[in-house]
């Protein structure tokens, strides 16, 4: 029922001048706003966070928050009326939401043009320095590395290709520093970067992995690769020679693997042991906060971000830099809109040229690809008050208080060797901006969110700061501070010096929420692959397949008599029924993980047929740009949700992510699926992991219970939809079997897809005996299902292994056939993955990884593998490398998608 409230009780403006107000509750329709001398009604049922103006606004008027134009009113606008764009009511429209929003924008965006005044500027002293020292309990590291406040062993994948092999490693280490009361933990970073030719980000990437190397709050570093990746072990020691990183001031090892999986986990795990005696010995000692060097990033940003968090957290880094310190503002698309704000106080007009050229360029990268920086905000942002770039740059430029001095414009991950106020380039995505701090010597990160990001990393402690207060209690587990504390009247000075307080405890070694929860996420600046706008007009023209099977000429040989255990549901054979906890992004990957394990476990489903549980954890999903990336995003993941191994699955959002569970509905509803046969959990929304964790257990029994059973099935080649893929050089006899394989399968009605990237396409022997003259063209786009059987191809825009057996798994294969010719590589999480060789020098390094060795008659060999495939369907055998936990998983982003 509408009733009358005053303005400041439901509602705030950043500054007197600002014509618009943010609500601080949901409001109906027709509530009575008193403000001051006048009263008006609220034309629309209103969320928390989004606004309503406070004054008439004529058409071609600015409207106002924080005093700055985010828009332009395109009729007039009556105090009352909802304020609304054209995005937020598309972001709100795919909604669940149970009022009735505007039909029509009222104002268009706007970004105010922003021209430096050189003449006008005048030099500014940085924040006076505080009368009195301050300390903390840190690590102090020798050769100028600063002092940690963390003491950690780093296990860093200095490629994608290693990435699986540290978390293994560190998985073998768990509890090992038990005895090791100094040692804060055996962490393992690895990320997506460096597997893929020619990177256009292999500077930063090199900068950035050598900046983790010597991040003050590394004790240990063993640095893994193979030595043949684009980026190796030798590049890296010789970008830190070249650059003067210190690493020599640590213990460290370049390890790059030769031989089985197993013995290199063996070696890795003396290489600790043997380390951990030398990393006990450091101690805690007293010491300056001028060695605090802080990363000030904002993530799930709401309309209270640069109300309440922001402002907190500027006051913090004021406070830091007073005694002496450094803090880094990143996310350069972020503060498109700001710059009036930023550079407001800056040290020389140098540093602003800089500042706003280092903006211009990132602009620059994004338009090759075709997109716009502007476009930034995410659906969670938007559905939270932040209607564009402009009200989410302004509320995150507040990270920078307004008496601090801009001192700094760097590179992404480029060392922070001074103190003061720094800006460091970096996408807007939470967790590439926040690898570039860390490489750039930030020892603890400060991470505000209006949504309630659970964002943490492994080495550094991250200090999450939610914007109110009833987010806070939502989320209290997985937050440090409510800095909703200020808008229920707490001054925002006993606020600051409480936040301080537990800043310095925590660098001390009290650990956050995110060190309680084990929850921690890497990413570094993902490739583009664009450099120039020349080939934009070309991609963004091209044609996807359209799906039809190509033919093949028949086999040499007489069709085996070989039967594979199938389940059959849906009228489909599977070669196997698993249960899928699907993340719809990034930030709830490490959440759907945890799932997995638990519900293993527990062995849930297993008498009515569900083998495991598995998690499909990736990097997308938020920032990142839309279009045709994003398309070949959801492609994939509904490839994944009605792929014929999965049974029961639920989807699992973060919150404040671009495709959140709401956007996943209305894509599930486009292509003809029923969202309601699926699971929906949040981890945001559902108030936490511990939350959220149960509500995923509770819909996997129930649904399992309710689901008809699934019937076994005897079948032969008809039942077959293999993946053939190969890494390294094929010889000829195996290309000539897998041929005959392949046309054995498609045969008898079965389907093999094939990855475009394959080096049987490049294959004169497989390619005459499988196509003869027919050229071998892509049938299937990236992670499109397969809708006809037979034999296919599938676009792959990048050469990049995992995110080939992602796509791959995507079209509907239940089983991939990898043909190693040079060293086996990382597994599939759900399809069954067989690596095979024929090579002896393959078999002599690397045969306790193979699956099968191909020897004797070649004539035999497509027997072979139909046996080892027929094991594997009997729950018989089970890839050897999967069991050993090498296990990957990453959707491309194509030749367009971008960090944003």
């Amino acid at each position: 029922m509408p009733t009358d409230y005053q303005l400041q009780d439901v509602a705030r403006l950043p500054l007197p001048t600002d014509n618009v107000a943010i609500t601080t509750q949901r409001l109906e329709a027709g509530a009575e706003i008193v403000d001051g001398d006048q009263r008006y009604t609220l034309s629309h049922t209103m969320l928390e966070g989004h606004r309503f103006a406070v004054a008439p606004i004529a058409s071609g008027d600015a409207l106002r928050s924080w005093g700055l134009p985010f828009g332009y009113a395109t009729r007039a606008i009556a105090p009352g009326d909802y304020v609304a764009n054209e995005a937020m009511l598309e972001a709100l429209g795919g909604r669940t939401i149970d009022f009735v929003l505007p039909t029509t924008p009222n104002f268009a965006d706007h970004i105010e043009p922003y021209d430096f005044d050189e003449n006008g500027w005048q030099p500014v002293d940085q924040v006076a320095c505080h009368p009195d020292a301050r300390t903390f309990m840190g690590y102090r590291r020798s050769g100028g590395r600063g002092v940690g406040t963390r003491n950690y062993i780093v296990l860093l994948g200095t490629t994608s290709r290693t990435g699986s092999f540290v978390k293994q490693l560190e998985e073998r280490l768990k509890g090992i520093v038990a005895d090791y009361p100094n040692v804060d933990g055996v962490v393992a970073v690895a990320h997506t970067e460096g597997g893929s030719d020619h990177p256009n980000n292999l500077e930063l990437l090199l900068r950035t992995l050598a900046g983790f190397m010597v991040n003050p709050n590394v004790g240990a570093v063993l640095a893994v690769d193979f030595g043949v990746e684009p980026v190796t072990n030798r590049m890296l020691a010789a970008y830190c020679q070249e650059h003067g990183y210190a690493i020599d001031q640590l213990p460290h090892r370049f390890l790059s693997l030769t031989g089985p999986f197993q013995a290199n986990l063996e070696v890795g795990e003396a290489q600790v042991r043997a380390w951990l005696p030398l990393v006990n010995q450091a101690q805690r000692t007293p010491e300056s906060l001028s060695h605090l060097k802080i990363g000030l990033q904002c993530g799930g940003s709401d309309a209270f971000s640069g109300i309440s968090a922001n402002p907190l957290l500027g006051w913090v880094a004021r406070e830091i830099i007073r005694y002496g310190g450094a803090a880094n503002l990143a996310e350069t698309d972020e503060l498109i809109g700001a710059e009036s704000y930023v550079l407001q106080k800056v040290r020389d007009i140098a540093t602003a040229q800089k500042f706003l050229a280092t903006v211009e360029a990132f602009k620059e990268r994004v338009s090759w690809h075709g997109h716009s920086a502007e476009g930034n905000p995410s659906g969670g942002n938007k559905f939270r008050g932040l209607y564009n770039i402009v009200l989410k740059s302004i509320g995150a430029a507040n990270k920078k208080d307004p008496a601090v001095r801009l001192d700094h414009v760097i590179a992404y991950s480029e060392l922070m060797e001074e103190p003061g106020f720094y800006f460091m380039d970096s996408p807007g995505n939470d967790l590439e901006s926040v690898a570039g701090q860390i490489g750039a010597g930030c020892n603890m990160i400060f991470f505000t969110t209006g949504n309630g990001s659970i964002t943490n990393f492994p080495f550094v402690p991250t200090i999450k700061m939610v914007t109110t207060t009833r987010r806070y209690r939502l989320l209290s587990r997985e937050m440090d501070v409510n800095a909703g504390a200020y808008l229920d009247g707490t001054p925002m000075d006993e606020l600051g010096a409480e936040t301080l307080d537990l800043t310095v405890a925590i660098a001390s070694g009290q650990r956050c929420a995110g060190e309680k929860a084990g929850h921690a996420q890497v990413q570094i600046w993902r490739d583009w692959r664009q450099t120039d706008p020349s080939h934009l007009k070309e991609l963004l023209n091209q044609p996807l397949p359209d799906g039809a099977s190509l033919p093949v000429l028949p086999p040499a040989a007489p069709r085996p008599a070989v039967t594979f255990a199938t389940r059959r549901s849906n009228g489909t054979h599977a070669l196997d029924q698993v249960a899928l906890v699907l993340p719809t992004s990034l930030c709830a990957g490490q959440v759907a993980r945890m799932a997995a394990t638990r519900l293993n476990r527990q062995a849930l489903g297993r008498d009515q047929g569900i083998s495991r549980f598995v998690s499909l954890v990736h990097t997308e999903g938020c920032g990142v740009s839309g279009g045709s990336s994003e398309e070949l995003y959801i492609r994939t993941m509904l490839g994944y949700m009605a792929h014929p191994l999965v049974g029961p699955c639920l989807l699992l959002e973060h919150g404040c992510e671009k495709t959140h569970n709401d956007y996943m509905r209305h894509q599930l509803a486009a292509e003809g699926i029923d969202p309601n046969r699926l699971g929906w959990a949040s981890v945001q929304l559902d108030g936490g992991i511990e939350n959220v964790l149960g509500k995923i257990e509770s819909w996997f029994s129930q649904a399992i219970d309710q689901a008809p059973p699934s019937v076994e099935e005897r079948a032969g080649l008809e039942a077959l939809r293999i993946g053939l893929a190969s890494a390294g050089p094929v010889t000829p006899k195996a290309a000539a079997a897998l041929s005959e394989l392949t046309r054995q399968v498609v045969a008898a009605g079965g389907s093999v897809v094939l990855p475009q990237n394959t080096g049987l396409l490049s294959d004169a022997t497989y390619l005459d005996a499988t196509l003869g003259s027919q050229p071998a063209l892509p049938t299937l786009a990236y992670g499109a299902p397969m809708h006809s059987v037979g034999f296919h191809i599938m676009e792959t825009p990048t050469a990049h292994w995992v995110e080939t057996l992602t796509g791959l798994g995507a079209t509907g294969v239940d089983l991939i056939i990898a043909y190693i010719g040079e060293h086996p590589l990382q597994t599939h999480p759900m399809i069954p993955l067989l690596q095979i060789t024929d090579q002896s020098e393959v078999h002599n390094a690397f045969g306790p990884d193979l699956d099968l060795w191909l020897e004797g008659s070649a004539d035999q060999w497509p027997t072979q593998i139909l046996s080892r495939i027929a094991a594997v369907a009997e729950h018989a055998y089970a890839p050897l490398l999967y069991q050993l936990g090498n296990i990957d998983f990453q959707v491309t982003r194509g030749l367009l998608g971008v960090s944003m």
